[in-house]
């Protein structure tokens, strides 16, 4: 038997050499009013799901759209290809997260009705992804991902309070991890507001990447307002930090948001609202560069209380119950504003298993390398890694007809 490994061309570079972002959704899974774990009602996401799916790895399986699904301890999670960091990034990245929560609804609806079952996916968690690197030609000085990590756990709780969470949420999270900075918090059943909350994450994280340092003294040279008595706890899971209710003096997922009862660090008694304005207005130039028009909008009223924040309902929306049906792609974006990044279209491609001709030799894409890389077949038997930075300049001819 050929040893495949043996063929293969050493590997593609591991690191994207864009700055990229990606998005990740988990729902608990629903079966006849009873919440079920999904690896116990399916082995993977193969047995709902129809169609050929290019394997990832494990039970992880890539959908039509470039992204993946997998089961994660008890929730079925789906996540989003790499999206080159530019404007309009945080649209591309929703709309192809909610493409792929879409297409596990309509494969769900076809098992229930084969198999005479009702389920339900119920939103859990989000997690906005933006990759990490120092400038370019400046030392360290010390700066590292996890003294990042842990700065942005004093900056980006207040904001992504408003936009992303609700009244029995629990906390905003971050985690350093490797090349990547992950920001967890609860899902958000409104595909505009879950866009708001990556464009406002993804322009604060690029700029405070910046900063000479990532020192706490940091935050007061900005300006940046702290809750006094504010202390962030280890992550639940994995390494990181966690701003969790019980890190603050009060429970601020349940308190009035425009009641002036945070004492901060350096600045007078302020309403949770008017913390997320101070940092809004810090970060607003690489904040607003990632936005499209509609989510610059709609970011800025909520957070100045122009459009309602789930904060301001009495209790968490009904549609965190029903993911799919009622909650679902709103289409509220001209289309002109939604194309398909580089990187996803690679990827797309890759996953479509359609041939591509480079240097004489038929190329079919049989895998995926995390998500820098593609694997090949050639016509000679032999297998090649391709870092999809090198497959841009050949999007033309693979996407022709």
């Amino acid at each position: 038997m050929v040893d495949r490994k043996k063929q293969e061309h050493p590997s593609a570079p591991e690191r994207l050499r864009l700055a990229a972002m990606g998005m990740e959704a988990e729902c608990s899974l629903v079966l006849d009013g009873e919440p079920t774990r999904p690896e116990a009602l399916f082995g993977s996401p193969r047995d709902f799901i129809r169609g050929e799916l290019m394997h990832r790895e494990g039970t992880s399986y890539h959908l039509p759209t470039g992204g993946a699904v997998y089961f994660d301890t008890g929730v079925i999670e789906v996540a989003t290809p790499v999206i080159e960091i530019e404007r309009g990034c945080a649209a591309r990245a929703g709309r192809s997260l909610w493409e792929a929560l879409q297409i596990i609804r309509r494969e769900l609806d076809a098992w229930d009705a084969r198999n005479h079952h009702e389920t339900r996916l119920v939103g859990f968690s989000a997690h906005y992804n933006v990759s990490f690197e120092l400038p370019a030609g400046e030392p360290a000085n010390g700066r590292s991902i996890e003294q990042l990590a842990r700065l942005l756990t004093y900056i980006l709780p207040a904001p992504v309070m408003l936009l992303a969470t609700n009244r029995r949420s629990t906390g905003v999270g971050v985690r350093p991890r490797k090349d990547r900075i992950e920001i967890t918090s609860d899902f958000t059943p409104s595909p505009s507001l879950m866009i708001a909350t990556a464009a406002l994450i993804v322009g604060v994280v690029r700029e405070v990447m910046n900063w000479p340092s990532y020192e706490l003294d940091a935050l007061s040279r900005h300006g940046i307002p702290v809750i006094s008595g504010f202390r962030p706890m280890p992550h639940t899971s994995r390494k990181g930090w966690l701003a969790r209710f019980d890190c603050y003096p009060e429970n601020p997922f349940i308190c009035d948001v425009d009641t002036h009862l945070w004492p901060t660090q350096e600045h007078r008694v302020l309403s949770l609202r008017a913390i997320a304005g101070h940092t809004l207005r810090h970060f607003w130039r690489s904040i607003r560069r990632m936005c499209d028009p509609f989510t610059f909008r709609l970011l800025v009223a909520v957070i100045q209380g122009r459009s309602p924040s789930l904060l301001d309902l009495d209790d968490r929306p009904d549609e965190y119950e029903d993911v799919g049906r009622l909650c679902a792609w709103d289409a509220q974006f001209p289309p002109a504003q939604l194309g398909r990044s580089r990187y996803e279209r690679v990827v797309m491609r890759a996953v479509s298993g359609q041939q591509l001709r480079v240097n004489g030799h038929h190329l079919r894409p049989v895998g995926m390398r995390g998500w820098s890389a593609v694997v090949f077949e050639r016509d000679d038997a032999q297998r090649e890694v391709i870092a999809i930075d090198d497959l841009i300049p050949h999007l033309g001819e693979w996407e022709r007809p």
